[in-house]
């Protein structure tokens, strides 16, 4: 971003109640933020000189104090698979990457609301890189601004509908979302408006690895599909997995989950777990977690692992994966296991990484603790 351009407000971060606030500041009546959002994000339409339906005193406000800026693309690739993956550059070295996962029924983009990630899961490539800093609004709206325009939606592209449309969005990219709290719930409501991208909540879902205290505040404050990282039926494998269950253990992870369903628009919790070859995978693991979650009415999203250099971890064989899943099914829960997307351009899931300036030097000190696989 230039620096002209650095002192006017980028209307893309605006969310509907904040892009009312400003165009009021500006002397503005609360229909022309609803004009701006149709223009911005149903449109896609950069150029306010282009915005017909404004006044143009209007107009030529906006080109004073206003501007309409997103990431440079700095690279795009399709899978074999049809999966496409955009790396997205957010200055000061960082790059964020976006993955279109087109289905036959619908169309899932995975955003990402961080450069890096903190909490630094044993088996994910992002946290392996360390942390640099929270995106912002109009960062992570822009993943979903750019998939639009690239699929051909802004253009009236007959083609862009079914599968080649963004149906779907997962906060599942890079990063944390509840640990970049305010602008993920911001995005969340730009992506749920109307006037704007018109979502459902049904179909817009966080996944988190288990930020309590916030997956309240998205209950009380924005309602979508929740999608909880588990990977462990007990404390001792999840503090080593997931480090950030030593601060929210399994006990109030759970209690958050049947309190979030209590305002959830689905009426199950969506478990994610990763399929870890001799690490989180057998038999017994799967019966520990039919007692964990028993009052927690879910369904479970078997990951099988992706690797990346240095993970020093194994994918969970086929057989292996297929007897996890039955233990659960027979027990009358629903389960899947996800199909490897992407993978022939490290889209898949776990392997998003990006190009991150680790400010935390995160990934120093991870090199330091004793893997995850020496510990079986």
């Amino acid at each position: 971003m230039t620096g002209a351009a650095s002192a006017k407000t980028n209307l893309l971060g605006l969310d509907p109640q904040a892009l009312v606030a400003w165009c009021a500041d500006m002397g503005e009546k609360p229909f022309r933020a609803q004009q701006l959002l149709r223009w911005i994000h149903q449109r896609g339409e950069d150029d306010f000189a282009a915005m017909t339906d404004l006044a143009k005193s209007f107009r030529a406000m906006l080109a004073e104090k206003a501007c309409i800026e997103q990431p440079r693309v700095l690279s795009d690739h399709q899978s074999a698979d049809g999966t496409r993956k955009w790396l997205l550059d957010v200055g000061d070295g960082n790059a964020i990457e976006t993955v279109f996962i087109p289905e036959t029924d619908r169309g899932t983009l995975c955003v990402s609301t961080q450069a890096g990630c903190a909490v630094n899961c044993a088996f994910c490539s992002t946290g392996k890189q360390g942390f640099s800093r929270n995106l912002r609004t109009d960062e992570i709206v822009a993943q979903l601004r750019h998939a639009n325009r690239a699929l051909g939606q802004y253009e009236g592209d007959s083609t862009a509908a079914g599968h080649r449309r963004v149906t779907n969005v997962v906060f599942m990219g890079m990063g944390e979302p509840l640990q970049n709290y305010a602008a993920t719930i911001a995005a969340a409501r730009l992506m749920l408006d109307d006037r704007a991208y018109g979502l459902s909540r049904r179909r817009v879902t966080v996944s988190t690895s288990g930020v309590v205290p916030l997956m309240d505040r998205l209950r009380d404050e924005c309602p979508v599909a929740l999608a909880v990282s588990l990977h462990a039926p007990d404390d001792a494998l999840r503090d080593r997995l997931v480090p950030l269950n030593r601060k929210y253990p399994l006990a109030e992870l759970m209690a958050a989950c049947r309190r979030y369903l209590e305002r959830s628009p689905r009426d199950f919790i969506t478990f994610e777990y990763v399929m870890l070859d001799g690490i989180n995978d057998s038999d017994a693991h799967a019966r520990a977690l039919l007692g964990l979650v028993a009052d927690v009415p879910c369904k479970f999203n078997l990951i099988p692992f992706n690797p990346f250099p240095g993970s020093g971890l194994h994918r969970s064989g086929r057989e292996r994966i297929r007897s996890f899943a039955s233990i659960l099914v027979d027990a009358g829960i629903v389960t899947t296991v996800r199909r490897t997307r992407g993978d022939d351009i490290d889209a898949a899931c776990g392997q998003l990484a990006g190009e991150v300036r680790d400010r935390t030097r995160l990934a120093e000190r991870s090199s330091r603790i004793q893997p995850i696989a020496e510990l079986r």
